[in-house]
């Protein structure tokens, strides 16, 4: 099929300017770097974008999973926005028991295997640890927000979250094991144009369990 008869070159034209003109409205954003207290790099924490005041969100849910195999879930550490499902798939050839009591969402989903357990959906911020009632070791956590910008960071410590340009926002970063019991905050003027507002956080630590595990259920 001929591509320029099925798409005259005025619609082509008007279809690249719209696609520039997302692209540039998205062209910024924050890159953000997370440090413990001596300076080095935190993998794994969540980083999540809240616009300021008379700023309305979208709202594009998105469903995330959480596998378990290997007497792990995988992967360790999961944000969605509120409102979200996500999928829990055994590929152990064990079942596993997996649970919450957290205030966020508790849940209980009994025995099984395979993918047969129906997907929990998240409908309250706030932070949920995981268990198995089989495997005592086996230990996840999900981190609930009310915004579609977030991310978590790399093993650098480093995350990107494009932003809408020219607008006020306020950087929240949370790890599992940080001493706090909030999120770290920032706020962050936006600007339009290619370099993103770079933000900083350095946030103390728990010092690990005497097994070299974090404590999963002290603040939860």
């Amino acid at each position: 099929m001929n591509f320029s008869s099925r798409y005259p070159m005025r619609r082509l034209a008007a279809l690249i300017i719209s696609a520039t003109a997302s692209a540039a409205a998205f062209a910024s954003g924050v890159t953000v770097q997370v440090q413990d207290a001596a300076g080095k790099p935190i993998a794994d924490a969540i980083v999540y974008v809240e616009a300021g005041e008379g700023q309305a969100l979208p709202k594009p849910l998105k469903s995330a999973e959480i596998s378990q195999k290997g007497l792990k879930f995988i992967p360790l550490v999961t944000v969605v926005q509120t409102g979200s499902k996500i999928f829990f798939p055994n590929n152990d050839r064990v079942r596993h028991h997996i649970y919450s009591f957290s205030p966020a969402h508790k849940f209980d989903q009994k025995l099984y295997s395979g993918t047969t357990a129906e997907p929990q959906t998240f409908d309250k911020a706030g932070t949920v640890v995981l268990g198995c009632n089989i495997h005592d070791r086996m230990l996840a956590y999900i981190r609930i927000v009310d915004t579609p910008y977030f991310g978590k960071t790399d093993a650098a410590g480093n995350v990107h979250i494009d932003l809408p340009a020219g607008g006020k926002f306020s950087v929240k970063a949370w790890h599992y094991d940080m001493v706090a019991p909030q999120p770290a905050e920032q706020s962050v003027g936006v600007k339009g144009g290619d370099a993103a507002t770079p933000v900083s956080f350095r946030m103390p630590m728990k010092p690990p369990s005497h097994d070299g595990e974090p404590s999963p259920f002290s603040n939860y």
